[in-house]
């Protein structure tokens, strides 16, 4: 939320990348420049930024560890944890991962590879009015791995990290283990 109004309509202006990260950025950075940013989007613990006029988007992920960072005011000089900077009329938009986890991909869309074969294994986002208790408890029929681990993998729904899914298993009077 954040990012997603300051940067509707900013233009890309330079992209420098440090160590690797994940995966593979997946085009060279200045096959990204000049291209106008319509919107940032969230799904599950993945940012996807649409670009316009059929120039794809990025997908990012911040990892365990990561941050993204939008400055207006000019970014201090990168760091060694620094791994992807874009410079934009907007700002620079800066991702930090000290442990490397975290991604940004580029993608031709939302429903092409690589961003499809990452999104589509997510399950329902956590604030779903169409998702009750009863579809929850569906989805976890027939599984037999531990609730926490489950709650934590995205498959059945999204965006529950370690304190949410611990708070609501002690809440619950659900031990973590339990199949």
């Amino acid at each position: 939320r954040g990012i997603d109004l300051p940067l509707q309509g900013a233009r890309v202006l330079s992209v420098e990348t440090g160590k690797p990260l994940r995966w593979p950025l997946g085009v060279p950075p200045q096959d990204l420049h000049g291209a106008g940013i319509e919107r940032v989007e969230r799904r599950g613990k993945y940012l996807w930024m649409q670009f316009e006029r059929g120039r794809g988007g990025l997908l990012i992920h911040l990892g365990m560890s990561g941050s993204l960072a939008l400055r207006r005011d000019g970014a201090p000089p990168r760091g060694p944890h620094d791994h992807f900077e874009m410079s934009t009329t907007a700002g620079t938009l800066r991702l930090t991962d000290p442990r490397r986890f975290g991604a940004v991909v580029w993608a031709p869309s939302r429903e092409a590879d690589p961003a499809r074969k990452l999104l589509a294994r997510l399950g329902v986002e956590p604030y779903d009015t169409a998702y009750g208790s009863r579809e929850f408890h569906a989805a976890l029929r027939g599984r037999r791995t531990p609730i926490k681990q489950l709650l934590l993998g995205g498959e059945v729904i999204v965006g529950a990290g370690n304190i949410y899914a611990c708070e609501a298993l002690h809440e619950a009077g659900i031990h973590p283990a339990t199949p």
